[in-house]
């Protein structure tokens, strides 16, 4: 154990958490940006070893470990349900906590950081990037599966984790404020970009009201349906388990969905500086359709199903409002590797809604091929 590790409580943690077994060493796991992620390695009696995540939960994003932990239980065990009642294996199609010794699903330590820990996904594997249209597609049925085993959970029982996560309107509120306070004097530079989010406030609003109206029910949602979320069986290439939980939270199923797209179905990468690369991959657009709707299983409702294009238009757009409302604060949230990273960042979500809404009839007759 580095000198690092000790200090950060590694140690403490492997000891009050409930692990089985006589513990053999770890290493540092994955690819993570927001949590420390550790693989432990425990020999059982019966001679097998038995593999762990331990996780340091970063409680400066998630200020209530309590209330994430607790909507993540409630939602697995959920799950388990679900899955033995289909007779699938619920230690690999669903995350396991494992309980501290003291019976709560995480650990506090004595420098004041959240520990938690789960059972480890054997011979399964997850992407950062779409290499095989094949994973993209099983990334959208893994997601729709989700949406369907959760669709009669009570989602008005989980905490914000993140309040207003998803809420457009407020975001847009407070990239307004940004420009009128223009703390460093960046407005000028990006005129075309605020006058392009200004000019689509109206849709900006769209969903929120359709579900203050009920014409949009609220659902448990994922937050975060990038590819790496994704584990896939080694020797089937089959999805089998949603993972990263901590922004489960209510809200609406079409922004799981669209944020799938503004991430799988670019042309482009997220930060890429040549806007003539940005475009809408109608092919990708349409393999994820028809995987999100397959795994949906008919749980959407038409309304739900009508919005998915806007759903897509509307997560992208609100990502390029926040990574220019960062730009305009100093980069003070995402992490940038250079000057002016947001703002390229900014540029290339709204170049893809402009493609976007140039190919809207199509996005619109793929999603109505698939629900006829």
């Amino acid at each position: 154990m580095t000198r690092e590790e000790y200090c950060m409580g590694i140690g403490e943690a492997i000891e009050a958490i409930g692990f089985q077994g006589d513990y053999i060493d770890h290493i540092r796991y994955g690819s993570g940006h927001i949590n420390d992620t550790f693989l432990i390695r425990f020999k059982q009696t019966n001679g097998n070893i038995e593999k762990y995540i331990l996780q340091r939960m970063n409680h400066e994003i998630f200020k209530n470990p309590d209330q994430l932990m607790k909507n993540i239980c409630n939602v697995t065990s959920f799950l388990r349900n679900k899955i033995t009642e289909s007779g699938g294996d619920i230690r690999r199609e669903t995350m396991n906590v494992i309980n501290a010794k003291d019976g709560k699903a995480y650990y506090h330590d004595k420098n004041g950081a959240y520990w938690r820990a789960y059972l480890f996904i054997d011979d399964a594997v997850s992407f950062d990037k779409v290499e095989k249209p094949e994973d993209f597609y099983e990334s959208a049925v893994s997601f729709g599966h989700f949406q369907n085993l959760l669709a009669d959970f009570n989602a008005d029982s989980l905490y914000e984790t993140i309040p207003d996560f998803h809420n457009t309107p407020v975001r847009f509120t407070a990239f307004l404020a940004a420009v009128d306070k223009d703390s460093y004097v960046r407005a000028q530079e990006v005129q075309p970009e605020i006058r392009f989010l200004k000019k689509r406030e109206q849709e900006m609003k769209a969903c929120m009201e359709l579900l203050k109206t009920g014409e949009l029910p609220l659902r448990v949602t994922h937050n975060d349906t990038k590819l790496n979320n994704i584990m896939i069986d080694k020797t089937s290439g089959k999805g089998i388990c949603v993972i990263d939980l901590d922004t489960v939270m209510p809200g609406l199923s079409i922004f799981d969905y669209g944020d799938s797209i503004r991430f799988g179905a670019n042309t482009a990468s997220e930060d890429e500086t040549d806007l003539s690369k940005v475009s809408l991959n109608l092919d990708l657009f349409e393999l994820y359709t028809k995987g999100f709707l397959e795994g949906c299983n008919g749980s959407l409702t038409d309304k739900e199903i009508d919005m998915l294009p806007m759903g897509a238009k509307l997560m992208t757009l609100e990502c390029g409002m926040r990574f220019l409302t960062d730009h305009l604060q100093g980069d003070t949230y995402f992490r940038i590797h250079r000057a002016g990273h947001n703002l390229d960042r900014c540029r290339t979500q709204l170049k893809l809604v402009e493609d976007m809404e140039q190919k809207w009839d199509r996005m619109k007759a793929i999603v109505e091929k698939y629900t006829r």
